[in-house]
């Protein structure tokens, strides 16, 4: 299995009983692939980075990936300011992740600003399994298709996929390169569930992943 998709597996599976209460499913795979009511918009791709339309008074971290990785979301935008700032702060969780597996820093301050204490752990485990590895990433990953809601109880509930075919794994010291596999299973879709804070700030409070959902 590619390092990228390990973030599909074991780390994140337990949270997906809680996301699929946020969604109002009922239980079953067919139930939690699509949100009802969902749109993702107009615009082809997002504002720029750290960008939030929920900021409030806030002060938001601000991260930066750096020239040898790339993380290009598609359509990233709804007129709904609220799903809005929703699409934003999920779009910041995942930029902070990435930015601590290539910065090799597990605790960084962003991942726990944009998480609970649940996915924060889980989240953690992903970056250390590169972090003790030596291991950082390169290239391109394409983050597109997101559908949002916001659910009966008042939580965010957001769908995307990620497309990690032209990423890659590359060890700090010995420079040697992992590509990740161009099969099914290196398109992931994300479900997010999200709860905004008193400070304005839609926190991640249950993520789980299902390769090749996205196909």
């Amino acid at each position: 299995m590619n390092r990228l998709a390990r973030l599909a597996t074991a780390a994140l599976t337990a949270s997906m009983a809680l996301l699929v209460t946020a969604c109002g499913a009922g239980g079953g795979d067919s139930s939690s692939d699509t949100i009802k009511g969902a749109g993702a918009g107009d615009a082809k791709t997002s504002a720029g980075p750290s960008a939030s339309a929920s900021a409030g008074s806030v002060k938001r971290p601000k991260i930066t990936l750096p020239k040898e990785f790339r993380a290009d979301f598609e359509s990233w935008s709804n007129s709904d300011p609220k799903l809005q700032a929703i699409l934003n702060d999920g779009r910041e969780e995942l930029r902070s992740k990435y930015a601590a597996i290539t910065e090799a820093d597990p605790e960084s301050e962003a991942v726990a600003f944009y998480n609970s204490e649940t996915t924060q752990a889980t989240a953690r485990k992903w970056i250390k399994q590169f972090t003790d590895d030596g291991d950082s990433i390169i290239g391109r990953v394409r983050v597109f298709d997101p559908q949002v809601h916001i659910s009966d109880t008042g939580s965010g509930v957001l769908f995307y996929c990620v497309d990690e075919r032209q990423a890659s794994a590359k060890n700090r010291k010995t420079k040697k390169i992992v590509n990740t596999p161009d099969e099914p299973e290196s398109l992931i879709q994300y479900r997010l569930r999200l709860d905004q804070t008193s400070q304005g700030v839609w926190k991640t409070t249950s993520l789980t992943t299902v390769p090749g959902a996205c196909n």
